[in-house]
């Protein structure tokens, strides 16, 4: 049986880290279900209050979705919830920040109820005057949707360790 252990790299070795950039999507994380109780509370946190979100009733009368659809800050805000297996372990990064968003596109709305999953690949590696900066496509999908709901180009800035200092 072959190994399934995730393959380490240096986060300094760009040259390995770009031979792992694909246009194939990796396996999907596990899935999750959206409550109206999930959208409820992400509405008062955020002060979206829209009725498309949490007027249940309104939503299957006049929503052209037939029912309350979840928010799509909503949706991008459970990514660490739903982190999908990696095919590689970094090995050496002493920090790993944010770094931004090369884009975001919501495609197709997803009903409260549904369960969501997604799953990512490695689209691009650059230097970074501080370490190295990932750029990984994350789709996230209704549960049997070929059509994603959200795409979004992550970047983290991946921060070598201190390499220790030599004995004097």
């Amino acid at each position: 049986m072959p190994d399934a252990s995730p393959r380490q790299v240096d986060v300094r070795d760009i040259e390995a880290l770009r031979a792992m950039v694909s246009e194939n999507f990796g396996d999907w994380s596990e899935a999750l279900v959206i409550t109206q109780d999930m959208v409820n509370r992400f509405a008062e946190l955020t002060g979206d209050r829209q009725w498309i979100h949490v007027d249940v009733e309104r939503a299957r009368r006049e929503s052209p979705f037939g029912a309350p659809i979840v928010h799509g800050f909503l949706l991008l805000s459970l990514m660490p919830n739903l982190r999908a297996p990696q095919p590689f372990v970094l090995l050496n990064a002493g920090s790993a920040t944010n770094f931004g968003s090369g884009g975001l596109r919501f495609l197709s709305p997803v009903p409260v109820g549904s369960s969501v999953h997604l799953r990512q690949r490695l689209k691009d590696v650059q230097t970074h005057r501080r370490g190295t900066l990932l750029t990984s496509e994350v789709a996230i999908h209704v549960v049997g949707a070929e059509r994603p709901a959200l795409l979004y180009d992550l970047q983290v800035l991946y921060v070598p360790a201190p390499t220790p200092a030599a004995p004097a």
